[in-house]
């Protein structure tokens, strides 16, 4: 190989790792899949992950891409050994993640790697994932905001996370409407009403009487008086009344297939997004299979504190916020904590008029 052929396979298979971070960060994974060779490799031990062949290493940052608030990689030169048609390297990596359910930090790795020279150029044969430092202290920073839908007014997309202080404090009148065109824009309907005593009469308007009800564990709902309305009398099928009478230790089937599929189920949310996205919180999760589209009419009453920027301040406003006043609630009567184990995000209804968001001026719950 004559030393023109090895300055111009260097510049390739580097221009093939900066590809690699490009594919990435635009969340291409098609264009990174097509980076390997059709048997390449892609493997993480520490996570850990191993996916050989293009559609696995598409089928898998596809899954790793949707758990993501925000992800930022970026690759610096390292050593790169020519053997004809094959080579080796090394790619030093620094990346700044947050994930949706609230995982989050700052790494710095290595990717070993393995290059072949196909008819389309260099591909990846193998790249191997090393971690070598590794900080999970919450990030400050905060990803930008979606733009906001059509008519919307312009929000600082490099605004700080809210103070927990603000996370009790009502949204204003251009928030909720921000709130509700953006909720509109993702399939939701959403109205906005003066307070609960007006959402406790929009439900028996959305709720035909006799229709399957489950309700969600929610202080909203006992406050405003809606969970009475729906769990005492005959005016519902209520679902909640009749797994308290069935033995949780004989009837588990037929707890979670009566709390999974009611015909309504009604609940709140721990957080809603100006961009439009709804986030529950559960220690047990058995209330979110309804919730997240088991029920065939979702109604969900959001008083106006839970409104926040993006999802990440929602995430923050679950952990900071609801789960202390949560956790307090289960000691007194339960007399254990409570803990987020579970987490459900709905960024959008794909059934039209299947979930109905009624968003209050006022603070309710928490």
């Amino acid at each position: 190989m004559n030393d023109f052929q090895a300055i111009a396979d260097r510049v390739e298979i580097e221009a093939l790792r900066g590809e690699f971070t490009d594919a990435a960060m635009m969340r291409d994974r098609a264009r990174l899949a097509s980076l390997f060779t059709p048997d390449g490799a892609l493997r993480m031990p520490n996570i850990p992950v191993e996916q050989v062949g293009r559609e696995e290493i598409l089928a898998g940052g596809e899954r790793l891409q949707s758990q993501w608030d925000f992800f930022v990689q970026t690759t610096h030169p390292g050593t790169i050994l020519l053997d004809g048609d094959t080579a080796t390297g090394r790619a030093y990596i620094q990346e700044l993640a947050r994930a949706l359910d609230g995982r989050q930090g700052l790494n710095y790795a290595v990717y070993h790697d393995r290059y072949q020279r196909t008819d389309e150029g260099w591909k990846f044969a193998e790249r191997v994932y090393e971690v070598r430092y590794l900080d999970t202290s919450p990030l400050a920073g905060t990803a930008p905001r979606a733009p906001q839908p059509s008519g919307a007014a312009s929000a600082d997309a490099t605004a700080p996370p809210a103070p927990a202080a603000s996370f009790a404090e009502p949204a204003s009148a251009e928030r909720l409407e921000r709130t509700a065109a953006a909720l509109r824009a993702n399939g939701f309907a959403a109205e906005i009403l003066d307070d609960a005593a007006a959402a406790r009469i929009r439900v028996k308007d959305l709720v035909p009487e006799g229709a399957s009800v489950f309700t969600g564990a929610s202080e909203t709902l006992r406050l405003s008086g809606i969970d009475e309305d729906i769990n005492t009398g005959d005016r519902y099928d209520a679902i909640r009344p009749r797994v308290l009478t069935i033995d949780r230790a004989t009837g588990a089937d037929e707890i979670r297939k009566l709390v999974a599929t009611p015909e309504y189920v009604v609940n709140s949310v721990a957080a809603v997004t100006e961009t439009g996205s709804l986030v529950l919180a559960s220690g047990s999760g058995s209330q979110l299979p309804a919730n997240a589209g088991g029920a065939a009419h979702a109604v969900w009453i959001v008083g106006a504190q839970k409104v926040v920027p993006d999802l990440g301040t929602a995430l923050r406003r679950v952990e900071e916020h609801a789960l202390p006043l949560e956790d307090a609630r289960a000691q007194a009567v339960y007399g254990m904590p409570s803990a987020v184990n579970r987490l459900l995000i709905l960024n959008a209804e794909p059934r039209p008029g299947r979930g109905t968001v009624l968003l209050l001026r006022e603070a309710i719950g928490y």
